[in-house]
């Protein structure tokens, strides 16, 4: 689990677990989640480990749907959905769920924010909680997210192999450009 605490007013506060599960129902799913989430009056948000490169991603997708709602000119109706437009890098909501949940086997980072005592546990009911290693971009992996975030191979050329991370987040950042 990681945990970042931020200070009033310069970020969200979260904790970010990695989870596997099966969904059959989305819907059904999403509305047991949101009873947990409500339950403790916090926002709940799966992002789809396939499509992202790590945890980073994640926070800094956080960190961006923060500002954009904090400062009262969110895209989305929810910060849920904000925080899943930033990690897609798109303004479009349809692309931006295919970075949540999907019917069949997940692998997702979850996000609670801000962090509450105890949910950890009741998520523990509908998913199961686990610590491996999902960091590593695999030539499969890369290929993936360079088609998902247009990244070309004369990108990667220019800043190197090394920097593929950062070229992702670039796109996550661009979202604010966009707006």
């Amino acid at each position: 689990m990681e945990s970042e605490y931020g200070e009033k007013g310069r970020g969200p506060e979260y904790d970010i677990f990695q989870a596997v599960f099966a969904i059959d129902d989305n819907a059904k799913f999403l509305r047991r989640v949101r009873r947990i989430a409500d339950e403790y009056d916090t926002h709940v948000i799966f992002f789809d480990a396939d499509r992202l490169a790590g945890r980073n991603h994640v926070a800094v997708a956080l960190r961006h749907a923060w500002r954009s709602w904090a400062g009262g000119e969110p895209i989305a109706n929810s910060f849920e959905m904000e925080a899943l437009l930033y990690a897609a890098g798109t303004r479009q909501c349809q692309v931006a769920a295919f970075f949540g949940i999907h019917p069949g086997e997940n692998r997702a980072y979850v996000v609670v924010s801000p962090p509450a005592p105890g949910i950890r546990e009741r998520l523990a009911e509908v998913v199961t909680l686990v610590d491996e290693d999902w960091e590593d971009l695999s030539p499969a992996k890369r290929e993936r997210l360079a088609e998902l975030f247009g990244i070309t191979p004369e990108e990667v050329l220019v800043v190197g192999e090394g920097r593929f991370r950062d070229l992702v987040l670039e796109r996550v950042a661009l979202l604010d450009v966009y707006r």
